[in-house]
């Protein structure tokens, strides 16, 4: 299924004249950070400790969820959030379409944290079974990228299976009543549906797509006062040493905040990884790759350069 230009752009631009700007005025100096249910964004507004970080630099947090990477960035080309995460996609897209934006840092590969799932009695026994069957994943986010280059070591093109470009919680609800025959997902989503479906680990990224985790700027903040994006970096640093080695602990604290249950949260914090890095030459060259795929498959309306929108820690 090719997607021509105008549409790949206008699915990630469509629906920001509806979002209103975190900071209302210069005089609120308020920081607007958006998380998603993964990654370590959620753990560091758990805890409480960015807000202490900021304020002696006069800055106030103000925490919004989104359910994926691609909302998430609309926001930040509103200027409803100046800072958050995704993964590897979702930035590739949102280049493409303009939004104003620098990677700010990223985790190490997780590659097991998303996967290609299928019902626990299907028939669909590898990738090359997926020919001709619909598959259903969140357009432009990181396991938009998996698809394509597992459905690409197994010998098949993009356009020999059928995608259906769903939300996660649309997507588990047409997973589970048959709508679709496999579910491309990402950790915490891909542990709860095994857990509650019992649906079967097709293929993982490991091999194909790193999964990393990117921390994202807005070019104004970036810009403007890198010494905030320098303090949520020291921030996130810090809540990455402390949960390495505690999943229990964490998904213990966090289960009621975001309604998984500790078990579950358990499964999908030990395929996660901390230690926030500065982008480095390995990373772009792989980010450069993903754009460079999206773009000739007709996904991104323009070509991307991914080392100009990188952003130098104390700038």
């Amino acid at each position: 299924m090719r997607v021509s230009p105008v549409i790949a752009a206008a699915v990630l631009l469509g629906s920001l004249s509806g979002l209103m700007p975190a900071t209302a005025s210069a005089q609120d100096k308020v920081i607007g950070i958006g998380f998603q249910k993964y990654g370590n964004l959620i753990l560091l507004k758990g805890r409480g400790g960015l807000e202490s970080r900021l304020a002696p630099l006069g800055y106030k947090v103000e925490w919004k969820e989104f359910p994926a990477g691609p909302p998430l960035l609309e926001a930040l080309n509103a200027g409803a959030i100046d800072f958050g995460h995704a993964g590897e996609t979702p930035p590739i897209f949102a280049q493409a379409a303009g939004v104003p934006f620098v990677y700010a840092g990223y985790e190490p590969a997780a590659p097991k944290g998303e996967a290609i799932l299928v019902p626990r009695d299907s028939p669909i026994k590898s990738v090359a079974d997926l020919k001709g069957k619909k598959i259903a994943l969140n357009k432009g986010s990181n396991v938009h990228y998996l698809l394509v280059r597992a459905l690409e070591s197994a010998g098949l093109k993009y356009s020999d299976v059928e995608t259906a470009f769903l939300a996660p919680a649309d997507a588990r609800a047409a997973f589970e009543r048959g709508a679709v025959d496999a579910w491309v997902i990402w950790d915490p989503y891909q542990a709860a549906a095994e857990a509650a479906t019992g649906a079967r680990e097709l293929i993982n990224a490991g091999g194909l797509a790193p999964n990393r985790q990117f921390y994202l700027a807005s070019r104004k903040l970036a810009d403007g006062n890198p010494k905030v994006v320098d303090a949520i970096l020291a921030e996130i640093a810090d809540i990455d040493r402390w949960a390495s080695g505690r999943e229990e602990e964490v998904a213990s604290e966090l289960s009621a905040g975001i309604g998984i249950p500790a078990p579950i949260l358990e499964v999908a914090l030990k395929r996660q990884t901390y230690g926030v890095r500065p982008i480095d030459a390995e990373t772009i060259e792989d980010q450069q790759h993903i754009a460079d795929t999206f773009y000739a498959l007709g996904l991104v309306p323009r070509h991307v350069v991914v080392s100009s929108i990188v952003w130098k820690p104390g700038s």
